[in-house]
């Protein structure tokens, strides 16, 4: 195959499809080199749409001249073996999993999709985990942040934002986040906001040519995004958390997803639903 083609990659669900998404991705970065050309169909949940899906495929397989890929996780047997009659390699997570569940549990499973949202508690503590973080973002407010259950610490675009949101949105963590500004780290103190919280707090620490990069795009040629600025900042916040003993972690080469379970495991948190 001329390794300058990019192989069709179909990502299926009658959901919001990050299952698939995230199962053929984890499949598809084990092979170094390849070029995939990846697009994700959420909410196949009809024959109808299952159909135009596959005038889709079958399209991109004749296009292309390769076969595409096909990941799927379909609930519904009558959806799902429409999909599977497209010109692609098919790799379905409930055809992988769900015939040996049934065996093993001596039960016959759903073959249908249920919404989250029916599940009114669990969909509520996600929305009121993501609102606390939203209302605790870049110290904001310290009203109530004594129910935070951690406190994200660090330089400015070192991640805590989007690290706050995902253990939010994924474990129903009510995280907060706190700037470290020049002020706080030329203190001997821990800042007034967060002191009495101190175990609550976890340090995020960056590289600072990485920060550098970042702050770049924000604010190109300024003192804020100068590499000397970004060591310093970066080499006082470290000496912070080594004075009080707080937890800390690089971001530099870390996922938002890598980083949210370390701070699960390094301040024995529990996912809330």
């Amino acid at each position: 195959m001329n390794s300058n083609l990019r192989r069709p990659a179909f990502f299926v669900s009658d959901r919001t499809g990050i299952t698939a998404e995230n199962m053929g991705d984890a499949l598809l970065e084990q092979f170094d080199g390849m070029k995939f050309k990846r697009t994700s169909h959420p909410f196949i949940d009809s024959p109808d749409k299952a159909h135009a899906l596959v005038r889709i495929i079958n399209h991109a397989a004749e296009e292309s001249g390769i076969r595409p890929l096909v990941f799927s996780s379909v609930s519904n047997d009558e959806v799902r073996a429409i999909i599977k009659s497209a010109k692609g390699l098919h790799l379905s997570f409930f055809d992988a999993f769900l015939s040996e569940l049934e065996q093993e549990l001596g039960t016959t499973a759903r073959h249908s999709v249920i919404s989250r949202v029916q599940n009114v508690e669990r969909y509520d503590a996600r929305m009121e985990a993501v609102n606390f973080a939203l209302n605790h973002d870049d110290g904001v407010s310290d009203k109530d942040l004594k129910e935070a259950d951690v406190i994200l610490m660090g330089v400015s675009r070192c991640g805590k934002t989007p690290t706050c949101l995902y253990l939010a949105l994924q474990y129903g963590i009510r995280a907060a986040n706190y700037p470290l500004t020049p002020d706080d780290l030329d203190s001997s103190d821990l800042p007034r906001m967060v002191k009495p919280y101190k175990n609550k707090l976890f340090g995020l620490s960056i590289q600072p040519e990485r920060l550098h990069d970042i702050r770049q795009e924000r604010r190109p040629n300024s003192t804020y995004s100068h590499i000397n600025t970004c060591k310093q900042e970066v080499a006082d916040a470290q000496a912070m958390f080594r004075r009080f003993g707080i937890p800390f972690t690089n971001t530099t080469h870390k996922s938002v997803e890598e980083l949210a379970v370390s701070i699960m495991q390094e301040c024995k948190l529990k996912r809330k639903f």
